[in-house]
């Protein structure tokens, strides 16, 4: 796992060296082992290496043997020692034992075909000298992140947008839609990001950028297709096509561990690969979550499995010192608080491994989500005429606010893509027109082009189909890369495996939701490796208790944030504080929507004015390494 930049210059549009080196130094944390850069104008390559595999041969940028073809390159390729074998018969010269120089040799064979043989998680970018060239690409799920900048001048690409920032040409400006829509959502949904200069490269999508421009394609597509068998046949072959990616997802030659929450994910991930070695495991408390708390849990699973486990219990006050940093990493307001308790499970995690496996992505492929319940509780309003439909939404609007059945009215007037906007929903186009300032937008800006690709499904496959195209990028990959890659950790993620999606995405929805549960066929697969207890158990997820934190010891703190916050160009402070004094007095739970508010508004103090309230973003760990570096180096 590194971290890559690059920049290339178009129209004799040359770039000064010392400009690539800032933008790599920004990333350090990302890969404190080693560096490296080539230059050739137009183009100058960037990289930060964090030693995974062949530690002692991967030096990046890397290039073939007549040095035509240069790569810097992000992730892991699971099957590259397969695709290295094939490459060899067909005549290719290796010179390492990398996954890296595999993409370097399949691109030389392929072209940009070469990408739908790759099974991993990656983001890299190639350049071809004789067609002088740029060849950028993203992995299908979105793993990992690629961010990008372009001026019709010059065009940089990078693991994290703060080494963008770097380009004296790239503005902070807030993007209006950006902020929006991160209100409905909890994060920016791809291509946007949070500066109106930047975007993102969206997954599965390729983008090629020579003297004439810049060109995007998708080059793969997540659909679910479901076949009808027995579901026999999909419990036992979803237990057989994990092991086999938790397997593959075990190459590498540093040591390993893994995160165990309280849920089957997780649990099963551990389970799998105490079938073949010793595991670690890591867990994180909080202060404040009572009942809660994933400790607990995770220690009893941890026994049972006999790991050796660890964990650690944060407080509201280490939370709240430890908060603006975690926002700079993100680069963007994410409005998850389990995005921060990521950060100190692997904080812990990379005292004693470099390496660690996770659950995610589980939900969104299996169907784990309880709201993906919801169309089957809703069922009987599909056989009623959409005027009457209409007519109980009207009718739920006069009913006073907390009434119960208000909401399942509300909720049942609507169709699936007039309500489902994936797992956050924080605030609504109707309650933000009356607080954010400036033009409004539409929420389902974002979201109908990814419905009308699935319009003919059932509605449990339309919410999956936009998580796995919004929610999961946006907000589990996300978190889940820049807060273990702040701690040098490389994170892997065996149920986003190609594999295994193609074996998932034929499960019939009935399937996914049975027996009053979700992700049931995933939930039998796994049952003969887990005990009962831990196979039935309730997600938890890492919860973070800002609940309670926003009414007593965060309070404070966040009053003033919003009171002089510069923001009154963008929303009305005074709504916000009457939601906080609401919450505080327990008149209504607006806890999601005010943490929303309060993480943009640290990052707008962060990027937008200029303001680090913390001395630096890197952890002991990647300090350390980096002394380690120097010391080899005999600086």
């Amino acid at each position: 796992m590194c971290g890559i930049v690059g920049y290339f210059g178009r129209n004799e549009n040359q770039v000064d060296p010392v400009i690539i080196r800032e933008m790599a130094q920004a990333i350090i944390h990302r890969g404190p082992d080693d560096g490296g850069f080539y230059d050739e104008d137009p183009i100058h390559l960037g990289f930060r290496r964090l030693s995974i595999i062949d530690v002692a041969g991967g030096h990046q940028p890397l290039a073939n043997e007549d040095d035509s073809i240069w790569i810097t390159f992000n992730g892991e390729i699971y099957n590259y020692q397969e695709l290295r074998e094939d490459l060899l018969q067909a005549g290719h010269v290796f010179k390492t034992h990398t996954d890296t120089e595999v993409i370097v040799h399949l691109y030389e064979q392929y072209g940009t075909d070469c990408l739908v043989k790759l099974r991993g998680m990656f983001a890299f970018a190639i350049w071809d000298r004789q067609k002088q060239q740029l060849f950028v690409a993203r992995d299908l799920f979105g793993i990992k992140p690629l961010y990008y900048y372009w001026d019709e001048e010059r065009f940089a690409f990078a693991s994290e947008i703060k080494s963008l920032l770097v380009i004296p040409q790239v503005s902070r400006e807030v993007d209006r839609e950006s902020f929006w829509q991160y209100l409905t959502f909890q994060y920016v949904p791809e291509p946007r990001t949070m500066f109106e200069a930047i975007k993102k490269l969206p997954a599965a999508h390729y983008m090629v950028i020579d003297e004439n421009g810049i060109k995007i394609e998708r080059y793969d597509e997540l659909r679910f297709s479901p076949v009808e068998r027995p579901i026999s046949y999909y419990i036992e072959h979803v237990l057989e096509k994990l092991r086999e990616s938790v397997r593959a997802h075990m190459v590498s030659d540093v040591p390993r561990g893994a995160f165990l929450s309280s849920g089957v994910d997780s649990s099963a991930i551990v389970a799998l690969l105490r079938e073949m070695e010793e595991v670690k495991t890591f867990t994180v408390g909080f202060e404040g979550a009572g009942g809660q708390s994933e400790i607990a849990f995770a220690r009893e699973t941890a026994q049972l499995l006999k790991t050796e486990h660890h964990d650690t219990v944060i407080s509201a006050k280490t939370y709240l010192e430890t908060l603006p940093k975690l926002v700079y990493q993100q680069d963007e307001p994410v409005a998850d608080p389990s995005a921060i308790a990521l950060h100190f499970v692997a904080e812990l995690a990379s005292e004693h491994v470099t390496v660690v496996l996770s659950g995610e992505g589980a939900d969104e492929i299996f169907g784990g989500y309880t709201i993906y319940r919801e169309p089957l509780s809703l069922k009987m309003f599909d056989y009623l005429p959409p005027s009457i439909r209409r007519a109980f939404g009207e009718t739920a609007k006069m009913l006073p606010y907390g009434m119960k059945g208000k909401s399942f009215l509300t909720r049942g007037a609507k169709r699936v893509e007039e309500r489902f906007f994936g797992n956050a929903n924080l605030y609504s186009d109707e309650e933000k027109q009356r607080f954010v300032k400036g033009k409004t937008f539409s929420t389902t800006d974002v979201t109908r082009p990814i419905y009308h690709r699935v319009a003919k499904a059932d509605d449990v496959t339309k919410m999956q189909y936009l998580d796995l195209h919004t929610w999961l990028p946006g907000d589990i990959l996300m978190k889940a890369d820049k807060m273990t890659m702040t701690n040098s950790l490389e994170l892997r993620v065996p149920f986003l495996d190609k594999e295994v999606f193609a074996l998932a995405s034929q499960i019939p929805a009935s399937y996914r939701l049975q027996n009053n549960t979700t992700k049931y066929v995933l939930r039998e697969a796994v049952k003969p490796l887990l005990p009962e207890a831990v196979a039935t158990r309730k997600k938890l997820g890492f919860p973070v208790p800002t609940r309670q934190w926003l009414r007593n010891e965060h309070y404070a703190f966040v009053k003033e944030l919003i009171s002089s916050s510069p923001c009154d160009h963008l929303f009305d402070k005074k709504y916000v504080l009457a939601m906080l004094e609401e919450h505080k007095n327990e008149v209504r739970d607006h806890a999601r929507k005010i943490w929303a508010i309060v993480i943009f508004l640290l990052w707008h103090q962060i990027y937008v004015q200029g303001t680090r309230p913390f001395q630096s973003s890197e952890t002991p760990i990647v300090q350390a390494r980096r002394q380690k570096m120097k010391e080899a180096a005999g600086v």
